[in-house]
């Protein structure tokens, strides 16, 4: 059984930091793309980045330039550093990853940016 736990989130000022870290666990034969998603109050959700096997990525508009994503192939672990936030990134963060070719879901970790 494959299991995606992420850590990191938290409450933070308008213009603060927060780096998020999700570990895959296992039996793990393959990771390809691993991402991160988010979803407000009220909203549905929504895509913020992705990172492939190789290094390749692909960001939200929203997001770009202020969010970077890495991973540790090593460690089945995808992290996203976020600086520069807004009130309107609060959400509920929730990495992704495609596992073995099977997508999986993180149970989410809080994000709260106050102005």
């Amino acid at each position: 059984q494959v299991q995606l736990v992420e850590s990191g989130g938290g409450s933070v000022r308008a213009g603060g930091s927060l780096r998020l870290s999700c570990a895959a666990s296992g039996t793990i034969f393959s990771i390809n793309e691993m991402g991160w998603y988010r979803q407000a109050p009220g909203k549905q959700r929504e895509f913020v980045v992705y990172i492939t096997s190789g290094g390749r990525t692909n960001y939200a508009d929203a997001v770009r330039g202020r969010f970077t994503i890495s991973r540790d192939n090593a460690k089945n672990t995808v992290y996203l550093q976020m600086n520069s936030l807004k009130p309107e990134d609060t959400a509920v963060y929730y990495c992704n990853a495609v596992i073995n070719s099977y997508n999986h879901w993180g149970q989410g970790t809080q994000v709260t940016v106050s102005s």
